[in-house]
């Protein structure tokens, strides 16, 4: 059963960290390109950072960079997203997106929600 389950989602203060985790199951994790993306109250899902399949190459959306780092280990099949220096604006639930382009297929996870509140 192919399956994408993030964690790590929570309440956190202004200026405060965490770090999101996405396990994969069911496909062969080092074959897709790992995105995050994220989606705030009446707002459209944006893409947040992106990890290449094979050379681990890295992209983030202007406003999360220098603030946001994606890794992934594909041993461990797990993709992830540091996030630091975090504001209210970067409240969402955060989504994982698993895209093999040979295949074209595309798997999503549940989500995991952020909040940045004091």
């Amino acid at each position: 059963q192919v399956q994408l389950a993030e964690s790590g989602g929570g309440l956190v203060q202004p200026g405060g960290s965490l770090r999101l985790s996405c396990a994969a199951s069911g496909i062969i994790f080092s074959n897709y390109v790992m995105h995050w993306y994220r989606q705030a109250p009446g707002k459209e899902r944006e893409l947040v950072a992106v990890i290449s399949s094979a050379s681990g190459t890295t992209n983030y959306a202007d406003s999360v960079k220098g603030r946001f780092t994606i890794s992934r280990d594909n041993a461990k099949n797990t993709v992830y997203l540091q996030m630091n220096s975090l504001k209210p604006d970067d409240t969402a639930v955060y989504y994982c997106k698993a895209t093999n382009w040979a295949l074209q297929r595309n798997v999503w996870g549940q989500g995991t929600q952020v909040t940045v509140s004091s």
